[in-house]
């Protein structure tokens, strides 16, 4: 994991947590995860991925309908370490010990 400091003197800057990428990516874009540090008052998940399919959204909006700022996205099973760092490095953002 490693810190990634964005933003300009111009713009609010941000501290986001780099927790992994796709173990099997052959290029940078693939899915990865982040965690926002500064967000408050709890630390934010980001997550790149793949956007799901017309059909695959279509099911998720029986559950829980989206606005465009929205997106469901796909997240490959081989992820799922990565989604548990940031899953505990966001617990620990919020806790303070980062």
């Amino acid at each position: 994991m490693r810190l990634i400091e964005t933003g300009s003197t111009q713009e609010a800057a941000m501290t986001l947590l780099f927790v992994g990428i796709d173990p099997e990516t052959k290029t940078e874009q693939c899915p990865a995860a982040w965690v926002d540090v500064d967000m408050k008052p709890e630390p934010d998940i980001l997550f790149q991925g793949w956007l799901a399919d017309e059909q695959a959204q279509a099911e998720c909006r029986k559950n829980s309908p989206h606005p465009d700022t929205e997106a469901v996205i796909r997240m490959p099973y081989r992820m799922i370490d990565i989604i548990r760092k940031a899953c505990d490095a966001a617990e620990e953002a919020a806790a303070g010990k980062l």
